[in-house]
């Protein structure tokens, strides 16, 4: 059913650059498939490089870069990589297990700003050959007020290059002015909205940012209305993903044995290979303490 939910991010620190947690929350883990997101900026810097992230293991999942500004770059245990600016996107499909690194590359604009998340894969697909993509730009979705990038999935009839394996939606709108922006959804798919820039109101509410909007099931549209023009929100839906799964650290799972299996596999060097192109050491696994936390 439609309900408008509002679930504030939580601050956190990912390798010394600032994040906001905004899935998975404690009152809402999946929306449909994805099980995480990420996000961070807009900062601006003169040095340095505010993303490095060391190489780390995934199982179970797939990986979504989207920037709004700068750059990150992709290296994987599969020799690939990929460097991700605004428009384009950068998709890595752990299966069975990868290992992959982002940092921001020495060649940079100064600025960074983008969202980081997690697709869930299903039973079928979780012990696929890991994968990586690179999509220099997604298609464009004209809509009433404004315009959709297709990050991943399908909208409207416009559907984004990047493989996926379960019914989902990925999508940055934009409004062009202020008023009226209308994105046409489909119904049987559970959403959630986040704003990124500006200011809008929905079913009578006005949003504010750092904040995961769930909006249910059954909406056939959503109409938000933009008080100026240069409103950004990111919309992410999906048929209601009916698997349980585990999360923990960077592996999704199905039980504590493939969890801890996971993390024995990567401190010993097993599985997950080496990304030689990062220069650094890799990241240690964390001590597997307690219960991961279930999903679905």
């Amino acid at each position: 059913m439609p309900t408008l939910e509002a679930l504030p991010g939580r601050v956190s620190d990912l390798a010394g650059l600032p994040i906001l947690r905004l899935l998975p929350r404690s009152q809402r883990r999946l929306v449909g498939p994805w099980c995480f997101l990420d996000s961070y900026g807009p900062l601006g810097f003169g040095s340095g490089k505010p993303m490095d992230v060391a190489p780390h293991p995934h199982i179970g999942l797939q990986t979504v870069s989207w920037l709004l500004e700068g750059e990150v770059r992709h290296h994987d245990s599969l020799g690939l990589t990929g460097l991700a600016r605004p428009g384009g996107l950068n998709l890595m499909t752990a299966g069975r297990g990868i290992a992959h690194s982002e940092e921001t590359p020495a060649e940079n604009a100064g600025r960074l700003w983008g969202v980081q998340l997690w697709v869930a894969l299903p039973a079928a697909a979780r012990e696929s050959e890991p994968a990586f993509e690179h999509h220099a730009t997604v298609p464009s979705l004209e809509l009433e007020g404004g315009l959709a990038s297709v990050i991943l999935g399908r909208l409207a009839g416009v559907t984004a290059p990047g493989r996926i394996y379960s019914p989902l939606v990925g999508a940055e709108l934009r409004a062009r002015s202020a008023g009226r922006l209308a994105v046409p959804l489909e119904r049987g798919f559970e959403h959630a909205l986040v704003l990124l820039e500006g200011e809008c109101w929905l079913d009578g509410q006005k949003l504010v940012g750092d904040t995961l909007y769930y909006l249910g099931s059954g909406r056939g549209d959503l109409v938000l209305a933009a008080e100026r023009a240069g409103l950004r929100a990111l919309l992410l839906g999906g048929a209601p993903f009916e698997e349980t799964i585990l999360m923990w650290w960077n592996f999704v799972a199905r039980t504590s044995d493939e969890i801890a299996a996971a993390r024995e596999d990567w401190q010993a060097g097993r599985r997950f290979g080496e990304v030689r192109a990062y220069a650094g050491p890799r990241l240690a696994a964390p001590p597997l303490l307690g219960r991961p936390a279930t999903a679905r």
